[in-house]
């Protein structure tokens, strides 16, 4: 490779797995590492929805292998992760951005409800990264190149919002994780960061929009907007400033960016 490329595709024979990639935030992320030159591999529940985003990305030219997986089932994603190194090879950079969201008061919040989204947003990231240790094992000290972890949490890792306290209360623990793994790891060539985006234009959003809509009787523009008034720019975030902060963290030049929250929400936090 020559310097040329090398510039305008910095991630090029690097192997990148995203969670929930199929769509919204994931299917963004997969887009710019592609197009830095990484192979991707995307993993979701949906198999439909899956090829269809594989498709998409291969029209523009990415490698790409795609799998189902259950983020919160051990056996799936190891499964899942043996599948992506066969396609690929070794993983060097994982983001743990599969999850979901729901919004209830705290007293008519099930514990079934607290359990899944617990399964989802937090075991599924713990579940996910020690399928990606395996690497380090291989690895031995020191590493053999800059291995990049980037866990998807949320300005609800950062702060408190009402009626969804157990999103909050695993997005807080998706935060205290990638902080520990970064103190554990920093000495073995491997950056754990955290992106906390605010309100952004993806399926929750439109799930929360909905709700909104169901329970005040505001128009679909009212009910955006009330979204997006906890942001001082007073917009959405787009899945690609999420995407493009992530692929900052991951090329070469980041690998002093380590334990950080990055908040991408016009100011909020």
């Amino acid at each position: 490779m020559n310097e040329g490329n090398a510039r305008h595709r910095p991630l090029a024979d690097r192997h990148a797995v995203i969670t929930g990639g199929s769509r919204g935030i994931g299917l963004a992320i997969a887009r710019a590492l592609a197009t830095d030159g990484a192979t991707v591999s995307i993993m979701a529940r949906d198999r439909e929805r899956l090829a269809q985003a594989a498709s998409e990305l291969e029209a523009d030219g990415a490698r790409v292998f795609a799998c189902t997986i259950d983020v919160s089932d051990e056996a799936s994603v190891a499964a899942a992760f043996a599948a992506a190194r066969a396609a690929f090879g070794s993983i060097d950079v994982l983001v743990n951005n599969a999850g979901v969201a729901a919004s209830t008061p705290f007293a008519k919040t099930s514990l079934a409800q607290f359990q899944q989204l617990l399964d989802i947003n937090l075991k599924g990231v713990w579940l996910c990264t020690q399928a990606f240790a395996q690497e380090l094992a291989d690895d031995g000290e020191g590493g053999a190149h800059w291995r990049h972890v980037v866990n998807i949490a949320s300005t609800a890792a950062l702060k408190g919002y009402p009626y969804v306290s157990a999103y909050c209360a695993a997005k807080h623990g998706v935060l205290g994780l990638t902080r520990a793994l970064a103190q554990e790891w920093a000495r073995r060539r491997v950056t754990v960061n955290a992106v906390c985006p605010g309100y952004t234009e993806t399926d929750i959003v439109a799930a929360a929009v909905a709700n909104i809509r169901a329970k005040t009787g505001r128009d679909e523009a009212g009910a955006r907007a009330a979204l997006a008034s906890s942001n001082p720019q007073g917009t959405l975030v787009t899945p690609e400033q999420v995407a493009h902060v992530v692929r900052s963290l991951v090329c070469a030049g980041a690998e002093a960016i380590n334990g950080h929250a990055i908040s991408v929400s016009g100011g909020e936090i």
